[in-house]
């Protein structure tokens, strides 16, 4: 790693150019909560501490998509997974979605991808059936290759600082880059590493104290912990190279945890994820905000901050005033589309961890959740055979779980309509919709992502009538 990180400096740094370099750094299944910097006591996590401190924490920023393909299609294309029609996972992106490399590569801009399978191609390469291959050449629908000037589609961790040197030795001298990096940690499965107590861990409250449920945990803990050696890294490979101070780094999770409560759900643990952004001489060190900011808004802030135009089809809101401390006109809302996830066929033996579709809209206080497939059966996503879920199916069936818990994970069918106060109830718990004092909030929130299905041309029926009841006679 030395003598990688001693190589030719990038010839960019030497340039008079002034537009910055990007580095879009994602994490695998990480919900807010799980760094250091965002309150959690136990978590070791020094690097994105520090990190923090050099630049701007985002405490409200959400991904379109509890899920990563959905999710990624949104950052990448600064529209919804819905508009950009990514409702089947392992879709490939339909090749005319414009995305954020191909916009800046436009305006001169060295592009690339690398390390984790960053799932806007399908499955990848020899992970399809013969015949699904077969329409995938035929229609050319991996197109990738053609997007960017450097894609490697698939390396191992041990492969980070390799590939990320690879790329920056060829950027041409006379150009800025964007480089798309993405991590295997934390996602499932989670490797017993052995950094932290499984009795000394925070535990969220949308988890009962279980034995098993701190087990995987820790193990969860200890994959962000070692993600966090991986993102110094590269932050010290950019220093080495000599461009950190004209570079903007986001780094951010894809999605949430996956655990009950987060990662295919559309609660906060499963979409409000880790954002910081530092940008030497234009963010604050050490600022944080509050604001709500959608996985929408990443294509068109980036684009901004690149000197570019933001097209008109993008949905997403740049926030580049609040990066540099001007005024800025936040979100009222931002919305979440729970789509299909895996691979496999849709059967009798399919469950919502594979096939739930569900949207939702949330206010800095409120949320609402709107399921259009209440009688699919609950289970965690990746994490049903783990022993937390095992043990928690267990005490419900022994009538030894909270009832707060039986609620949450065991009512079936499960209600259409949620409505959390996040202010009184952040772990969503307590499920406020029909309840007359409320109905003016629901009516509200539900008109709201009425507006952005339509704008979206959701394929789901409408939370609300579109047309007037007919008249009696």
């Amino acid at each position: 790693m030395a003598a990688l990180l001693a190589a030719r400096p990038l010839a960019a740094a030497q340039r008079p150019n002034t537009r910055p370099n990007i580095l879009l750094i994602l994490s695998d299944d990480h919900s807010r909560p799980f760094v250091g910097c965002y309150g959690n006591p136990t978590i070791r996590t020094p690097n994105l501490d520090r990190f923090a401190g050099e630049g701007m924490r985002f405490d409200r920023a959400f991904t379109a998509a509890p899920q990563c393909v959905p999710s990624r299609a949104a950052l990448m294309s600064g529209r919804s997974p819905v508009a950009v029609r990514m409702g089947r996972f392992n879709s490939p992106l339909p090749p005319e979605v414009v995305t954020l490399p191909e916009h800046l590569r436009a305006q001169g801009y060295f592009t690339g991808i690398c390390r984790r399978n960053f799932h806007l191609d399908g499955p990848g390469p020899g992970r399809l059936t013969p015949e699904v291959q077969e329409i995938y050449d035929k229609h050319k629908l991996m197109t990738f290759d053609r997007r960017v000037d450097y894609l490697d589609r698939n390396s191992g961790p041990n492969q980070t600082v390799a590939k990320v040197t690879e790329f920056f030795d060829r950027v041409p001298k006379e150009k800025p880059f964007f480089l798309w990096l993405n991590f295997n940690d934390p996602h499932h499965v989670w490797d017993k590493l052995g950094t932290h107590d499984p009795a000394k861990i925070y535990l969220p409250p949308t988890l009962p104290d279980l034995p098993g449920v701190r087990g995987d945990l820790a193990r969860y803990y200890d994959e962000v912990a070692r993600m966090d050696g991986e993102f110094q890294s590269v932050v010290d490979l950019l220093k080495a190279r000599g461009t950190a101070d004209n570079t903007i780094v986001v780094f951010m999770g894809d999605n949430g945890y996956a655990f009950p409560h987060g990662k295919g759900s559309l609660y906060d643990l499963g979409l409000n994820v880790p954002l910081i952004v530092r940008w030497p001489g234009t963010v604050r060190n050490g600022s944080a905000t509050s604001e709500l900011i959608s996985g929408e808004d990443i294509a068109p802030t980036l684009l901004e901050a690149a000197g570019a135009a933001v097209p008109k089809e993008m949905s997403g809101r740049s926030f580049l005033k609040l990066l540099r401390g001007e005024s800025h006109q936040g979100r009222r809302y931002i919305f979440g589309q729970r789509l299909h996830h895996g691979s496999s066929i849709f059967d009798e033996n399919t469950k919502a961890s594979g096939f739930d579709l569900s949207r939702c809209v949330r206010s800095q206080r409120h949320k609402l959740i709107y399921n259009c497939t209440p009688h699919m059966v609950y289970q965690p996503v990746d994490s049903a055979n783990d022993p937390g879920w095992r043990e928690m199916v267990e005490a419900h069936k022994a009538g030894r779980l909270a009832p707060v818990f039986d609620r949450s994970y065991f009512t079936h069918p499960r209600p259409v309509v949620e409505l959390y106060d996040l202010e009184k109830d952040p772990a969503e718990l307590h499920n406020l919709a029909g309840r007359p004092e409320h109905a003016a909030l629901e009516h509200e929130l539900k008109l709201a992502l009425q507006e952005k299905m339509i704008l979206d041309y959701d394929f789901l029926p409408l939370p609300l009538p579109i047309t007037p009841p007919p008249r009696r006679p």
